[in-house]
């Protein structure tokens, strides 16, 4: 059994995957399959439309299957946002047709919150191999100022034609490579919380993501040449990830310290010469920031860890609380370092267990983290090769706003990472130093 026939059996939503070259031409089949006698209405934007949708169309007319004129966005900043949910929304009430989005991420997470809110399943048609929320339980959609999971089901089948998705612009692909890439520092970060006993690994979800990660990422420079076998490792090592977190009614299998990079960047509404940076953009350098932080705190020996002295100098719940607020003083979701913090508070009697376990085991939870973990100057050739970020300024991010980043994205997700390992062992502002300044990875001379 493929892993891809093992990870459908554990998803929970989508029923059908295809992936391959010119799989296109099989998308009545499918739908068929899975809304039989139902009218269809295609969801894309423009481009999208021009590349599969416009194809999906006629195979359908083709085929005698009813369809409403399909639904194009045509904004020229088309972003995963809860205005084009609502905009979608009110369009779908208007008729009983399943939504078949042709797309990549945005398009994806509008149409799977949208067909949530409307009361019906959806089908996708992936157009780039750009991340891994095509498979993924929940829709990521920015309201009220701060990016927010939705939850709702993932599509109930999923189209992928390698044809389609090698022709993709080169930026998706890389964005889509370096999404993949993150999963081996969310392992680490989850080995962490495992080891603390904070979020125990779950194995399958782990089987699913992680078993065949490292052959994805095998060949950046033959993804990034639109290569058949490379993009194909790449797509289905993406929709792997999606159906762990199916299986796992969580994002922990996909996403560690390096997606809060990104998250918080979207919060604080980053632009990069007055454009959007794609997702797999800033986790690029979100997870180069993290894999180079990681051996930062490989070299420290927690072994001999000052577990009273780290217990003695944890703030009380009322000083983490102002300290919390007075973080994002003056940004539009004051309040998200509070309720995150506060769902992850620990007594210092608690943080006296965690930390204890963590110094009995640290030379295991090293060997194992070793394990996981890719040498940063390795992850960034292979960012490099593919055509990823891997430098902040390549997205807009300047070096000394990069290493506040470690400090205030710790503070917006209450998922336990290696940033949380940080301030609870009293060594972020050491771990920092070894990264920033004078002869360091990032030089910063202001």
């Amino acid at each position: 059994m493929s892993k891809i026939e093992q990870a459908l059996k554990a998803a929970n939503d989508t029923r059908a995957l295809r992936i391959g070259s010119g799989v296109l031409k099989e998308v009545v089949e499918l739908f068929r399959d899975f809304f039989p006698d139902k009218e269809a209405v295609i969801v894309a934007d423009v481009m999208t439309f021009t590349v599969a949708g416009r194809q999906v169309r006629d195979e359908f007319r083709k085929a005698g299957i009813k369809q409403q004129e399909p639904f194009i966005f045509t904004d020229d900043d088309l972003y995963a946002e809860y205005k084009y949910v609502d905009r979608l929304v009110d369009s779908l009430k208007q008729h009983d047709a399943i939504p078949v989005a042709v797309g990549s991420g945005t398009i994806n997470d509008l149409t799977k919150l949208s067909s949530h809110l409307a009361g019906r399943r959806y089908m996708c048609v992936a157009t780039a191999a750009s991340m891994d929320g095509y498979t993924a339980f929940g829709a990521s959609i920015t309201a009220d100022g701060a990016k927010q999971t939705f939850s709702c089901p993932a599509p109930l089948a999923v189209l992928a034609d390698i044809d389609v998705i090698r022709n993709a612009p080169g930026e998706m692909t890389a964005s889509g490579y370096a999404d993949l890439f993150a999963k081996v520092t969310a392992g680490a970060d989850w080995i962490l919380a495992d080891w603390m006993e904070v979020e125990a690994i779950d194995e399958r979800a782990w089987s699913i993501v992680q078993d065949g990660l490292h052959d994805a990422l095998s060949d950046p420079k033959g993804a990034a040449n639109g290569d058949e076998k490379a993009i194909s490792q790449l797509v289905e090592g993406l929709m792997l990830g999606g159906f762990a977190m199916q299986w796992s009614k969580s994002s922990r299998p996909a996403s560690g310290a390096e997606h809060q990079f990104s998250h918080l960047w979207n919060m604080e509404h980053h632009l990069n010469k007055g454009e959007h940076v794609s997702h797999g953009f800033q986790v690029s350098i979100g997870m180069l920031a993290i894999t180079a932080f990681y051996e930062q705190v490989l070299k420290t020996p927690l072994e001999q860890l000052d577990v009273k002295a780290c217990c003695d100098a944890w703030p009380e719940p009322e000083a983490l609380d102002a300290h919390a607020r007075e973080m994002f003083v003056g940004t539009d979701f004051p309040e998200i370092g509070l309720q995150e913090t506060r769902a992850k508070y620990v007594s210092k009697e608690e943080l006296g267990v965690q930390l204890r376990q963590l110094k009995e085991y640290w030379p295991e939870i090293c060997d194992r983290l070793s394990k996981q973990l890719i040498p940063y100057v390795e992850v960034k050739k292979r960012l490099m090769a593919v055509g990823a970020p891997t430098e902040p300024e390549q997205i807009g991010i300047s070096r000394a706003r990069l290493r506040q980043t470690f400090i205030r994205a710790q503070f917006i997700r209450r998922r336990l990472t290696v940033l949380d390992l940080a301030v609870r062992t009293q060594y972020m502002e050491q771990w920092l130093d070894g990264l920033f300044g004078k002869g360091k990875i990032w030089e910063i001379t202001d």
